[in-house]
């Protein structure tokens, strides 16, 4: 069953205050520093926010950080230097803002935080967030698994988890979700945890690690995004099981990289992340510069696939 999707900034007040925009203002200038080009997400990401950039006629100044913090301290004082209009990032980890977000906000430059989250210890540092809510979708992967422990119930589940990126918000969130909810259900137990760096190859090469030491014990796979799992996926085959039904496979992200294992057999759910992020990116910037109040946290619904609907819902699948 999935669940409806809304848009970021979809009220009637949000559209008001947009069309309130004078059309002769200069041009928007935006500083835009991405995290890399890590996963199918992160491309459709980046496509999104470039698409929007250049339908509203905003100049986008865009850093790639190739998942180093220290390239997005450099792009951001960068853009501060270049005195664009908003800044905007998605941060490689969630600590270790505060310096460069203080020069921003020195300089009067406002900075949109997309996809992922930071701690600092002013939130006034930043002025809005656009994103998902990744600890509740940590909390969907394992709810799924835990009603369909229920076709089995006097079975255990020894569960291995691939981790994002060391240090980053979905990394920590999507483990705090799922580890909350299997907390109450003993014989759903993770029984190794390593970080798979949210790539395909590192994916692959972790999950081969875990079953050259506990092939016998695993029974679910919970990757922290759909890149991750394709590539366990590929491990599992080449160790001569079948993913899916030997190893159940429980992914985040929702791309149609999943929804193709889905329709094979080899991916049993996955928990949508919409990286379609763009067109509120943009508004949201236009809606700091002309001075309007926007939302301090911009969230949005999403859905959970499991492979039973896969075949119904991959044509409507964008990304």
């Amino acid at each position: 069953m999935t669940l409806t999707r809304r848009t970021l900034l979809g009220s009637a007040a949000a559209l008001a205050l947009a069309t309130s925009i004078p059309a002769h203002a200069k041009p928007l200038t935006i500083g835009f520093s991405q995290v890399g080009a890590e996963s199918e997400w992160r491309t459709a990401n980046t496509a999104s926010i470039k698409s929007a950039a250049k339908q509203a006629g905003v100049n986008l100044k865009f850093a790639d950080a190739q998942q180093r913090q220290e390239n997005q301290v450099k792009a951001i004082r960068s853009f501060i230097a270049q005195r664009v209009d908003v800044i905007a990032f998605s941060p490689v980890v969630e600590s270790g803002w505060d310096t460069v977000l203080r020069e921003a906000k020195a300089a009067k430059i406002p900075v949109i935080l997309t996809d992922r989250a930071v701690k600092v210890s002013d939130p006034s540092l930043y002025v809005s967030f656009i994103g998902s809510d990744f600890v509740e979708e940590g909390r969907r992967a394992a709810r799924w698994l835990v009603e369909h422990q229920k076709k089995n119930p006097n079975r255990s589940y020894n569960i291995v988890e691939l981790q994002g990126t060391v240090g980053s918000a979905p990394a920590i969130d999507r483990k705090a979700g799922f580890a909350e909810v299997i907390k109450d259900h003993p014989t759903l137990k993770i029984i190794r945890s390593q970080t798979g760096d949210f790539t395909r190859a590192k994916g692959k090469e972790v999950m081969e690690a875990f079953l050259k030491s506990d092939r016998k014990n695993i029974n679910v796979l919970y990757a922290h995004n759909d890149d991750m799992a394709i590539g366990a996926i590929q491990a599992i085959e080449e160790a001569g099981l079948k993913p899916g039904k030997d190893i159940l496979v429980v992914s985040i992200d929702g791309v149609r990289g999943a929804f193709e294992a889905m329709l094979q057999g080899k991916l049993n759910v996955t928990v949508e992340c919409n990286p379609l992020l763009g067109p509120q990116l943009i508004q949201t910037a236009q809606l700091v510069k002309a001075g309007k109040q926007v939302a301090k946290r911009i969230t949005v619904d999403e859905g959970v696939f499991p492979a039973e609907v896969a075949a119904k819902e991959f044509p409507n699948r964008k990304y």
